[in-house]
Parts: structure tokens; sequence; C-alpha cells
């Protein structure tokens, strides 16, 4: 049914893999496709603050994220070999959305855990951000 699927997950929330991860490699071994799994390194959010920072800082980031992401993913995935893995950096919809068209995903797995309220009404759900933008269909699982 589908030949990519795209995992998001957040590397400082166990929440955002726990069942998702298990559920993307089951579908991935349903339908024989790739799993790409995404982490995202978030902006600074404005060149001001950004400028406060080393010049190795953002690649160094980077490294440690995909470093993690290899971590969690020996520890916690069926077939680690099996997935191919992203480090991406920026805003995260953005990030996963352009993620989206460079994997040629046909399916995102992605999570959703409930925000605090105060949260959720400033800056919303990035699931449903996602989910509002994609051009292909996101399977949200519940935490």
């Amino acid at each position: 049914m589908f030949d990519t699927i795209l995992l998001p997950i957040d590397l400082e929330h166990h929440a955002s893999w726990k069942k998702a991860l298990p559920a993307a490699e089951k579908l991935a071994d349903d339908w024989g496709a790739t799993l790409h799994v995404l982490t995202v390194v978030p902006s600074f959010g404005s060149a001001l603050v950004a400028q406060g920072f080393p010049p190795e800082f953002e690649r160094h980031a980077l490294e440690r994220a995909s470093a993690h992401l290899a971590d969690v993913l020996a520890a916690d995935a069926r077939d680690p070999d099996r997935i191919v893995t992203h480090v991406g950096h920026g805003r995260l919809h953005e990030v996963i959305l352009q993620a989206i068209a460079d994997t040629r995903a046909q399916l995102v797995v992605m999570a959703s855990h409930a925000p605090d309220a105060v949260r959720e009404f400033l800056v919303g759900s990035q699931a449903d951000r996602v989910v509002r933008r994609s051009p292909v269909s996101v399977l949200v699982i519940r935490g």
C-alpha cells in the first residue's frame, strides 16, 4: 500500500516514539516499505539569539542528535539496521513537511501527546500542523 513511511520523533519525549515506533515498524514490515525516522533540532527562533552561540554550536547539536537517535533506535527498534535516519534543523512542522518531499514519503506516522492547555492555545499541536499541511496521509498515534 505504501512504499515509504516517515516517522518524526522528539528525542526529548519518549512518548513520541513509545507507541509510534512499533506501529510504524509493523506497517513497514506488512507493506515491505522503507521506514525513515526523523528528529529535528529546533532553530534558535531569531538571528539575534543565534549570534550568542559559537559558530560550531549548530554542527555539534546536529551530531549529538544523530548519535542520540542512533541510541534510541538501537534500544527500541526491532531492526534498527532497516531504518533510514534523518536529522533536521529548523521549525518542526516545516522540517517534517520538507522531509516528506525529500524522502517521497507516502505516509507519515507520528505521535500526539497532550501538551498543557496554555501551550496548546499559544502554539498549537505540531501534529495538527503537519496533518493540516501534509500532502500525504498522516496516521496520528495517541500517546
